[in-house]
Formats: C-alpha cells, sequence, structure tokens
C-alpha cells in the first residue's frame, strides 16, 4: 500500500515537470521562430511574396507556439493539440531540410537507375512474404516455428541482397561524410529533428494527456488527424501552395530565373488589349489603320456596310482561346453522346458484351503519346489508312453509279483547315471508352421496376428512353460532362505531338495551354504564361458552374 501510494504523487511528480518543460520550450521556441521571420525579412534584399510567405509561417508557428504554452499552463487540452501540431510541422520541416543537405532525394533518382538490379531479390522476399501469409490464411492456423524461422531468414537474404545490388549500402556509408563536408547545418537540424521528436513524444504520451484533461473524443480526433496530415502536407506543398504562388507570378515579368517585378495587371491588360478600327476600303492596309508596333490584326467585320479591323497586342493568346473553344464544342458532343448510345446497347443482355466492354475501354488506358503516332500515321495523306478507304469509297461509287466524284486527298494535319478537326477525332475516340464505362455504370443502377412500369403504362423503347433512363442518368450524365470539358479545355498532349510543339499549321492547332507552354517554357515568360493559366482556369470554371446551374434547373424540371 505504501509503495503504491507513493507511486502515485511520484508519477505526478514527473507529468507535471514534463509540461512544465513542454512549456518553457514552447516559450524559447516563440522567440526563435519570431527572431528567424524577423531575420528573414531583414536579409531579404527586396521584399518578394516567398520571403513574405516564409516570414508569416514562421510568425503563425510563433504565435501557435506561445498560445501552446499559456494554455498548457492553464492544462488546456488546445495547447495540447497546439504543441503536437507546432512540434510535427517543424519536425518535419527538420527532416526535409536534412534530406535536401544530405542529398536523399538525388540518391533516390540514384537508387530508381539500380533498381533494376535488385528486382530478383525483393521479389524473392516478397513471394516468400506472400507465401507465409497465404499458408496462414488458407489453414487457417499458425505457422509452425521452424518454417517461421526459415521465411524470416529468406527474408533477411532477400533484403540484404537488395540493398547490396542496388546501391543501398554505399548510398548509407556516404552519409556520414556528407555531414563531414557540409558543416554544421546538418548537424544542427538532426539536433532539432530529435529535439522536436522528443517533445512530440512526450506530448503525445498517455500520461500527458490526462494531466492535459483530454478525453478520449480528443485523442481520437488527433489520431484522424494525424492519418491525414500525409495527404494535407502533400495538398498544401505540391498544389495549394504553388497554385497561390503562380497567382502571384501572374502579377510579374518573372523570367523564370532571375528578374521579377511587380507589374499589377499589364500581363491580363495585355491579353486583353484589342483595339478597333474603321477602315476606309475593305482592303485598306492594317499599319494606315492602327499602330501595327503594338497591334497586330486579328480579323476584319462588315456591320452595316463599314468595314472594322479588330487589331490585339497579344494575337496568339484570342487565336488560342478561340481554338480552344472550338475544340471543347466538338469534342465534348463528339465523345459524350455516342458514349451514352454505346454503354445503352451494351447494357443489353446480348452474348458477348463483356468482351466489347473491355475492347470499347482499351483506347482510355493507352499511352496519349502512343495513340497519337498512331494517329498522326493513319492521318498521313499518302499511306495513312483513312485517305486510303476515302480513296477506295470514292473509287466504288464512281464505278457502282458512274459518277466522277473526285478523291479529295486530304491533308489532314498538314491542312490549317482540318488539322483541328483531326485532333477532335482522335480526343473524342480516346475519350469514347472511359465516357461509355461512367455510364454503363450508371445505366446500372437504374432499378428494373421503372422500366417495368413504364412498358405496363404502355411506354415504347424512345418513350423509356427519354422519360425513365435520361432523368435516372442526370447525376452521371454532369459528371461526364464536366470530366470531359474539362479535358477539352485543357488538351495539350495531343496537339503538342501531331503539331511537333508548334501549334501548326500556322496557328490551326494552337490552344490555350500550348500557348501557356509556349510563354513559359519556351519563351520564359512566367509571369505572362501564369497570367494564361489563371485566364484559362476562370474559363473552365465558368463552363462548369454553367453545367452545375443548368443540371440544377433540369433536376428541378424532372421532380415537377
Amino acid at each position: 500500500m505504501i509503495s503504491a501510494t507513493t507511486a502515485l504523487p511520484s508519477g505526478r511528480r514527473r507529468d507535471r515537470a514534463a509540461l512544465t518543460v513542454l512549456t518553457v520550450w514552447h516559450a524559447a521556441l516563440c522567440v526563435l521562430l519570431m527572431a528567424g521571420a524577423l531575420a528573414t525579412l531583414a536579409s531579404a534584399s527586396a521584399l518578394d511574396l516567398l520571403t513574405i510567405a516564409l516570414a508569416v509561417v514562421q510568425a503563425l508557428l510563433a504565435l501557435g507556439s506561445a498560445t501552446a504554452a499559456a494554455l498548457i499552463l492553464r492544462r488546456n487540452h488546445l495547447g495540447r493539440t497546439l504543441s503536437l501540431v507546432v512540434n510535427y510541422v517543424l519536425f518535419l520541416a527538420c527532416l526535409i531540410g536534412l534530406a535536401h543537405v544530405l542529398g536523399l532525394f538525388m540518391g533516390l533518382d540514384d537508387l530508381a537507375d539500380y533498381m533494376a538490379r535488385g528486382v530478383p531479390f525483393l521479389m524473392g522476399a516478397l513471394f516468400i512474404v506472400g507465401y507465409f501469409v497465404a499458408a496462414t490464411e488458407l489453414r487457417e492456423r499458425p505457422v509452425p516455428v521452424a518454417r517461421r524461422t526459415l521465411g524470416q531468414v529468406l527474408m533477411t537474404i532477400g533484403a540484404i541482397g537488395f540493398a547490396l545490388t542496388a546501391g543501398v549500402v554505399p548510398a548509407l556509408a556516404s552519409i556520414p561524410g556528407k555531414y563531414v563536408s557540409s558543416g554544421l547545418l546538418p548537424l544542427a537540424l538532426t539536433a532539432g529533428a530529435v529535439v522536436l521528436g522528443y517533445m512530440l513524444w512526450s506530448m503525445w504520451r498517455g500520461e500527458s494527456a490526462r494531466a492535459m484533461g483530454a478525453k478520449n473524443i480528443h485523442s481520437e480526433r488527433l489520431n484522424g488527424w494525424l492519418f491525414l496530415s500525409p495527404n494535407l502536407l502533400g495538398f498544401t506543398l505540391f498544389f495549394a501552395g504553388p497554385l497561390l504562388f503562380s497567382l502571384y507570378v501572374s502579377f510579374t515579368n518573372w523570367d523564370s530565373f532571375n528578374k521579377r517585378d511587380w507589374v499589377g495587371l499589364d500581363n491580363y491588360r495585355r491579353m486583353f488589349n484589342l483595339t478597333v478600327q474603321p477602315l476606309a476600303a475593305p482592303d485598306q492596309p492594317a499599319n494606315q489603320a492602327m499602330d501595327v508596333q503594338v497591334y497586330d490584326e486579328l480579323f476584319r467585320v462588315n456591320l452595316l456596310g463599314q468595314s472594322y479591323l479588330i487589331g490585339a497586342e497579344d494575337k496568339r493568346f484570342w487565336i488560342s482561346l478561340r481554338n480552344t473553344l472550338v475544340f471543347g464544342l466538338l469534342a465534348v458532343p463528339l465523345a459524350v453522346v455516342p458514349a451514352l448510345l454505346l454503354a445503352t446497347l451494351l447494357n443489353s443482355r446480348l452474348p458477348g458484351m463483356r468482351i466489347y466492354r473491355t475492347l470499347y475501354f482499351i483506347p482510355s488506358v493507352a499511352a496519349v503519346v502512343g495513340v497519337a503516332l498512331i494517329w498522326q500515321w493513319m492521318y498521313n495523306s499518302q499511306v495513312g489508312w483513312i485517305n486510303y478507304f476515302i480513296t477506295s469509297a470514292v473509287n466504288l461509287i464512281n464505278s457502282v453509279f458512274g459518277t466522277n466524284i473526285k478523291d479529295p486527298q486530304i491533308r489532314w494535319l498538314a491542312d490549317s483547315d482540318y488539322a483541328l478537326l483531326s485532333v477532335v477525332i482522335m480526343s473524342a475516340w480516346q475519350w469514347l471508352g472511359f465516357n461509355t464505362v461512367l455510364f454503363l455504370a450508371g445505366l446500372q443502377t437504374i432499378p428494373r421496376e421503372l422500366y417495368e412500369a413504364a412498358t405496363v403504362d404502355g411506354a415504347n423503347p424512345r418513350q423509356q428512353f427519354f422519360n425513365v433512363t435520361l432523368p435516372m442518368l442526370a447525376p452521371t450524365t454532369l459528371y461526364v460532362l464536366i470530366t470531359t470539358t474539362i479535358q477539352a479545355l485543357q488538351v495539350f498532349d495531343q496537339v503538342f505531338i501531331v503539331s511537333n510543339g508548334t501549334g501548326g499549321p500556322g496557328t490551326s492547332t494552337l490552344t490555350m495551354t500550348l500557348n501557356l507552354y509556349q510563354n513559359g517554357f519556351q519563351s520564359f515568360r512566367q509571369g505572362y504564361a501564369s497570367a494564361l493559366a489563371w485566364v484559362l482556369f476562370v474559363v473552365i470554371f465558368a463552363f462548369t458552374l454553367f453545367q452545375f446551374r443548368r443540371q440544377r434547373r433540369a433536376s428541378g424540371a424532372y421532380d415537377l
């Protein structure tokens, strides 16, 4: 009894001491972070978004650390949550910084180059693991100790063989040398990671949780956020962060290297800057009507007997916008309507339908580059299969009916009148299978009782399709329309391959994404390219919002 009663106060004293250490730690951490934020701002020769963002993050972490220290003193469970969040973020930052300083990320690239050497050992170890797991599941009894020991020995041999053949051991052996050659920074980051890891463990312990008044629901909530944290951090670092950075870059004249001056809305002004000038004659030269050093002729129009010249400061933007919209207006119906009809046919109970479902889905999983190259060969005006079939059909009609139809010999990818249509056909063909599978999944969720009731009411197949199938497929149709529209407005791979990255012939296949690529990665105008990206985002968002509202009105009509 005496030992039990004396152990309880001793445990409480240890918990109080641990919380006191954590309080002091967060107070000191607040001071360090605020000093780091001020040093970041003071050391920058010119303030930019990255410097300000880094300082703001440090200030927010300092504020969180100070709040955590105050709440820990009051034994409020929110202080435990804040302490865990601040220490966890800084712990990951130290680990990532240490990996960068030691060159571990570059080492992963080298490991990938030598991975093939260790694959036999790795696959052997996985086979052994799978065998013993399967043996346990199938026999529903424990694996004998000798067999388990043998499996562990073989797995160890496989792991060691993989490490030796894939170059893992030499890479690990080089780490101490990098500590020596890189100065004090790796040691500081390692020490920071160790201290932060200890503080994390100290606050995560059950004793600390009980001392802070945390309940089971608080622990479950923290466990949930912990499991979500890799995805949330990845989203923040690799999606939300670059997205906001691109928005900032769109207001600068960044050239991808050094120059990054704030220009405000100048990129957007240049993009949308148009001029409309009246013409004395329809064929009046452009240099007589407008300043050709600023504007390029976009097109001419005749209104009420008066000819006008429309010029644009960035002619390629308007051409790419037109091509993108035309591509979407043509490709989306061609990829959606046939997919719906095909899914209705494949939903029937005819023999062999599963085989056809697989065949129609294959183009969707094929690589875009391979598909584009095959279609590029098929579009060849001399040896391509498409012109061959057209020529054969024309010759057959002429011979049977005695007509004199001329073989068009279409130059699909070399003629600006057909180049964009060629990409539309190719893209719609590739997207058709995936949309068919989506529609097929939606059709199989429609209750058969609805069709039986419609049949009893005397509805024919056409009436059942328009009055039962289409209303019940409304959510699936909305999803297919939105995803296909986004794909169409973001088309890049197909036009890049068939035009060799030029958007030709001329500018007939120049789309918004290709124009963005040319500005950002060929002309190194990242600021203007980012502005193009945000304009494309607005266009896609507008189309998506339109489809949502249209679907909502249609759903209301069906409900009535």
